[in-house]
């Protein structure tokens, strides 16, 4: 397929490599010049990207971001074209966007990611999968050149996004509950490393606890895999979300109000694992 990349962060760069792995022909642009893996061609500008291409790739960071490059690339997209938005931006951006598009005949398929950098670049992400059976098959090669598993898990633009919240929730959460742990575990006189070693292999394990227990320990917080205000904005599409549709979220809140003090500490650059000196700020200051 054709591809017009935008998008070439964290996870937009090994994705879009990806796809020029598996045979497609992949025009990326990103506001940063120089980002475009080898194999793909590097647009100059949006339009550039996204004319002539049988689908357009989204993978930008923020809702206002999506906006900034759809009104962009809209002039350039032709009837009968394919958006898919791969970021987390939540329901309601996804659900105006479409709703814009599909006045122009271009179908939104909404397939946001989780997974991490390195799966990335392997293929092996879970794509959460939102539109109608059409637009999903004409970019079905996409998702299966990037995906382990691309479940539909709604018919429409925004069901995806609703899905990928729940699973930033559980994320969010369980980073905070592995930073918590460790700086409790030092607060006991406990070796972080050894506690993370022990209880990884049992009940109270996670993936979380595992893979930012680690960076945690280590301490390489500017070995950047998922960027800290990440969450920052994540955790604050989980609020929103579950205030509009009256859940219930006060693990979601406090841990939210964690992400926002290490961005306030300067920490929203540094590594999400970075959350750890936010709680052992806290404890020395007691």
């Amino acid at each position: 397929m054709r591809v017009g990349w935008l998008g070439l962060g964290a996870m937009g760069a090994p994705m879009a490599a990806r796809l020029v792995a598996a045979g497609h022909s992949v025009s990326a642009y990103d506001v940063v010049p120089g980002r475009a893996p080898e194999g793909a061609s590097a647009a100059g500008s949006v339009p550039e990207a996204v004319t002539g291409a049988d689908a357009m790739v989204v993978m930008v960071a923020t809702p206002e971001q999506l906006d900034q490059v759809l009104s962009s690339a809209a002039p350039s997209l032709a009837p009968g074209q394919t958006v898919v938005i791969m970021s987390t931006v939540g329901p309601e951006a996804v659900v105006a966007e479409a709703a814009r598009l599909e006045a122009a005949d271009v179908a939104v398929v909404d397939a946001p990611v989780s997974g991490g950098v390195t799966r990335a670049g392997q293929g092996d992400l879970l794509i959460m999968v939102g539109g109608t059976a059409e637009a999903v098959a004409r970019v079905q090669p996409l998702l299966d050149a990037l995906a382990r598993s691309a479940p539909v898990v709604g018919p429409c633009p925004g069901d995806g996004q609703r899905m990928k919240l729940v699973n930033q929730l559980l994320c969010g959460i369980h980073i905070a509950a592995a930073a918590e742990a460790l700086s409790f575990a030092e607060s006991l006189g406990l070796n972080p490393g050894e506690c993370r070693k022990v209880l990884r292999g049992g009940a109270a394990a996670s993936f979380m606890f595992d893979d930012r227990g680690e960076r945690m320990v280590s301490g390489h917080f500017d070995d950047v895999r998922s960027a800290l205000d990440i969450f920052v904005k994540d955790m604050g599409l989980v609020t929103s979300a579950a205030g509009n549709s009256g859940a219930q979220v006060p693990l979601s809140t406090a841990a939210r109000q964690l992400y926002q003090r290490g961005h306030d500490r300067g920490l929203g650059r540094k590594d999400d694992s970075a959350l750890i000196e936010v709680l052992r700020d806290r404890r020395q200051n007691l």
